[in-house]
């Protein structure tokens, strides 16, 4: 298994708004007193400041997680295989993607390969383009090669640079967000130190680096950006249709770059309806953000050659739903309470039938099942009855699917970000209802960054001024000694308590180690001919694909009913079937080599129910191994574990199955030419 040792050897201002006639003089940011000049000067300094800090910061945070990156595998040192097998499950599935076009004789070559392929998925020639979101790969390698810098740079570091750089955007875009709604750049500091001290709950790039997320969400928190800036009142015109246009770019991108993009805009778009439904947000301006939102989405499915998946979405089904229904109740937001509230209901229910009728009937007309293991899944996750089925199972098992750990909320608040989190969530939120029935209006925007939440609503004049008016403590002067004196002290208590752990983290020098699949992909290289298909679990065989150019049965990309039902046919190596059965499947897809790991085959990593083998023999209708109760109309195989007894060189086994390789973890065999 792969583990790591210790190594050897507007106009953004400072201001407050809405000050009161009596103390019209003070201005925020050190209360500076001066004439129309003096204040033009100082927001011009301060924005500048600001600004030079912002890069600054997210600078800092890509050198940080680079350095962690570097420290933790001694990235610079080791050999190219070990290099590529630190590129974890689908991770180098997607690199390998960058690699072909590199190596590709051409661009024109990369690009047919990759148009063409045939080595993904044995047997089957697929678009990688249409299948997976793999562009940024593709514009990548194309600048890599136009650009001079193959003698200073090798590819991997030009890839791993060009998304730690993504992470100074994130920094910034979280930065600006936090100074947009606060109104001072102080929030965006600590809304990025907050980031930066809270990574292991924030981010995971320094170890999976080609992860889709950590190309797509840079661009996300760019789009909340721009969506903060362009829910400001009194824009102008030519301000407003640059904003839109950012918005757009960062939408697509944001679309183009992860292919769960659809289900975060969805749970954006169904925040906008609930606040654009109390009049909470301006309506035209909501208009063209679900415009921006369907027009990022098709555009993307033309470059992915009208992947039916995004057609088939729910964002689609719902934000068209929504322009329908607006269409049809023009007069929704007009009359008193009680018909306002009539007319409210009413559209909620059209809009929700009307997404699910276009949604049915666009997924009836185009086929479409490929997600239909997601909603398994939510099914089973949200209590709605178990499930057997094999795919809704492993995304039930898996960790980062699981219930929120415990010690989640221990280290959030160590760092004070969960309390003042809880502190900003709960006034803004009884703020919100009560304008919501009073006159429907309201000034700033949710954000599910918590780091940006949170951060402006310590540094939020509206939130200190309501809790100084709630017990009668209200002065202007007082809520801006508050407005910044608390968040300089939040700063200084994170800098005292995590800077010294942050030090250590960066001198801890630790080194890659995997001695088991470096020697396996070694062999594969050496002793197999380039045309061999390869069958075993779906993580180690995109290394196989990154690391030996190998043609595969099934890969990590889960995203496709077809690669979903090969998958569980090809894990049947780990369930209790025969021989004769596991030969026919494996050679159904032209299958010349299996590789069985012993990590899979005895698994203790998840508890009984979770481990591969259960889902295996659930879905299979046996009972699982082990102590504990089963299903009653489960029953017992009629055969052992294929993982198992295939290593006791039986007759049956042997005749149809020929150990070729093993070592501590992996067990190699080739396929004979049996009939």
């Amino acid at each position: 298994m792969t583990t790591v040792r210790q190594r050897r050897g507007g106009r953004v201002t400072e201001g407050a708004e809405d000050q009161p006639s009596e103390e019209k003089n003070v201005k925020s940011d050190g209360d500076v007193l001066s004439d129309h000049t003096g204040g033009k000067l100082w927001n011009i300094l301060s924005i500048t400041l600001g600004g030079i800090v912002a890069i600054g910061v997210g600078l800092l945070t890509s050198f940080y997680v680079a350095t962690l990156h570097e420290n933790d595998l001694w990235f610079s040192n080791i050999k190219e295989v070990e290099r590529e097998i630190s590129f974890r499950t689908e991770c180098g599935l997607y690199y390998s993607y960058y690699k072909q076009m590199i190596q590709a004789a051409s661009i024109q070559q990369g690009l047919h390969g990759l148009v063409y392929d045939n080595k993904t998925e044995s047997v089957r020639t697929i678009n990688i383009l249409e299948r997976m979101n793999v562009y940024q790969e593709v514009f990548l390698s194309i600048l890599y090669r136009i650009l001079p810098i193959q003698q200073y740079l090798e590819p991997v570091y030009f890839y791993i640079y060009t998304l730690f750089g993504l992470q100074a955007v994130y920094v910034f875009a979280l930065y600006v967000t936090s100074w947009l709604l606060s109104g001072t750049w102080l929030s965006g500091l600590l809304a990025a130190c907050w980031y930066i001290t809270n990574r292991i709950d924030t981010t995971r790039v320094e170890f999976t680096i080609p992860l889709r997320e950590n190309w797509a969400l840079p661009f996300f928190a760019v789009q909340i950006a721009a969506i903060t800036y362009l829910l400001r009142t009194h824009l102008q015109p030519a301000q407003e249709r640059l904003t839109l246009l950012a918005v757009f770019i960062a939408t697509f991108l944001f679309s183009l770059t992860w292919q769960f993009n659809q289900f975060m805009m969805l749970i954006q778009a169904l925040a906008l309806f609930i606040l654009d439904c109390f009049d909470m947000l301006p309506t035209a301006k909501v208009t063209w953000l679900y415009i921006i939102q369907i027009s990022g989405l098709l555009l993307v499915c033309v470059l992915q050659f009208f992947n039916s998946m995004i057609l088939g979405s729910l964002l689609i089904s719902f934000n068209a739903s929504v322009l329908i229904a607006r269409t049809i109740q023009k007069n929704l937001k007009k009359g008193n309470l009680f018909n306002r509230l009539g007319k409210l209901i009413l559209h909620v229910l059209l809009v929700s039938s009307l997404t699910l009728l276009v949604n049915k009937f666009i997924k009836k007309s185009l086929n479409l099942e490929s997600d239909e293991h997601i909603f398994k899944f939510l099914k089973a996750k949200f209590g709605f009855g178990s499930t057997r089925d094999f795919d809704a199972n492993l995304y039930l098992c898996e960790e980062a699917f699981g219930l929120l750990p415990l010690n989640t909320f221990s280290r959030l608040s160590d760092t004070l970000l969960f309390y003042v989190y809880i502190f900003s969530l709960f006034p803004l939120t009884v703020a919100a209802l009560i304008v919501a029935f009073r006159n429907l209006r309201m000034k700033y925007l949710w954000t599910s960054h918590m780091c940006v939440f949170a951060s402006f609503g310590l540094c939020s004049t509206e939130v200190w001024r309501l809790i100084l008016k709630c017990v009668h403590l209200y002065t202007s002067q007082r809520t801006q000694m508050i407005k910044y004196s608390i968040p300089i002290i939040t700063l200084l208590y994170i800098s005292y308590k995590f800077w010294p752990g942050i030090m250590d983290e960066l001198s801890e020098l630790r080194e890659f180690y995997d001695p088991d699949t470096v020697e396996l992909m070694n062999w594969i290289k050496s002793n197999t001919p380039n045309t061999a298909v390869f069958a075993g679990s779906m993580q180690l065989l995109a290394g196989v694909k990154l690391c030996t150019g190998r043609t595969l049965t099934n890969h990590p990309h889960y995203e496709d009913k077809h690669l979903r039902e090969r998958t569980k046919q090809i894990y049947q190596i780990y369930a209790k079937r025969s021989p004769e059965d596991v030969y026919r499947i494996l050679q159904s897809f032209g299958t010349d080599y299996v590789i069985l790991e012993d990590s899979i085959c005895y698994e203790r990593r998840h508890s009984r129910g979770c481990r591969l083998r259960d889902l295996l023999d659930t879905a299979n209708g046996h009972i699982m191994d082990g102590l504990g109760e089963s299903e009653p109309d489960l029953k017992p195989s009629l055969y052992p574990r294929f993982c198992e007894e295939i290593k006791k060189n039986l007759p049956s086994y042997t005749l149809r199955f020929i150990r070729v390789f093993q070592n501590k973890t992996f067990h190699v065999y080739k396929l004979a030419k049996y009939k």
